[in-house]
Formats: structure tokens, C-alpha cells, sequence
């Protein structure tokens, strides 16, 4: 089985624990409703931050979302003059069998912007989500 990559990016208002957990965990609960992703097939996840943010990793999000066994890793984005601030990115390596071409790569809440060539994501229910995250981290 292949090892895929799923790219996803999103933004926070603040240099705020709360917001950068909250962000990356809607950001990473859309990559993975999107695609299909089970959590054993994951196989290892790179988080990057822009320099304007430090205060929480955005691995801690994926914990809380009961990756436990999954191996996570934090940087810094480079810091390009210009680039878009108070950024998270992630990158997912999935062992999947779907091709490509089938692989749906999510950038939210004026990430968009990075990659302008993508399909934009559909409406997002921000309450039913939110549930979902919810019910993720209690462990149902």
C-alpha cells in the first residue's frame, strides 16, 4: 500500500493556545472526514507553525483527537517576507490506496490563498463539526 501525502492549512486571529488546539483540531477533523483517513493508516504527521506563532504545539490538537500511537513532529514555516501570518500547516502521510487524483487536500479560514488551484472546500457546519471533535476526544 502507498504512502500518500494530504496537505492542509489554516489560520488563527491570535498567538492563543486556545485558538492555535482549536484551528489545527478543525483543520485536522476536515482532512480526515474529506479523505476517508482511519486513524491506524496514518502514518506519521508533520505540523509547521509561522514564526508569529508559539504559544502551543499543534501536535497537542492531534492528541487530543486520540493519536497517541501517531508520530508527530512541529516546525517552524520558513519565514518568507510577505507570507501569510498566524499560518498552521500539516502534512499527513497516509497509507492508502487511493490514487492522487482522489486525495482532497483542505485549507481553511484564509489559508485558501496558499493554494488558489485547489477545489474550495464545501460550507462547513462549524457546531456539527465541533461535535464531532467533541466525541473524537472523550474517545466515542
Amino acid at each position: 500500500m502507498p504512502c500518500r501525502g494530504v496537505r492542509g492549512a489554516t489560520t488563527v486571529d491570535a498567538n492563543e493556545r486556545e485558538a492555535i488546539l482549536t484551528a489545527t483540531r478543525q483543520l485536522l477533523a476536515l482532512v480526515i472526514r474529506r479523505n476517508g483517513i482511519q486513524r491506524d493508516d496514518i502514518a506519521s504527521v508533520i505540523f509547521t507553525v509561522t514564526k508569529d506563532l508559539d504559544a502551543e504545539f499543534p501536535a497537542l490538537a492531534a492528541r487530543q483527537l486520540g493519536w497517541a500511537g501517531v508520530p508527530l513532529l512541529c516546525g517552524y514555516e520558513i519565514d518568507v517576507p510577505g507570507s501569510l501570518p498566524l499560518c498552521i500547516r500539516v502534512l499527513v502521510h497516509w497509507n492508502t490506496d487511493k490514487p492522487p487524483a482522489e486525495i482532497h487536500h483542505v485549507y481553511a479560514r484564509g489559508a485558501e490563498r496558499l493554494r488558489p488551484d485547489l477545489e474550495k472546500i464545501p460550507q462547513v457546519d462549524l457546531e456539527e463539526l465541533d461535535a464531532w471533535i467533541t466525541a473524537q476526544m472523550s474517545g466515542s
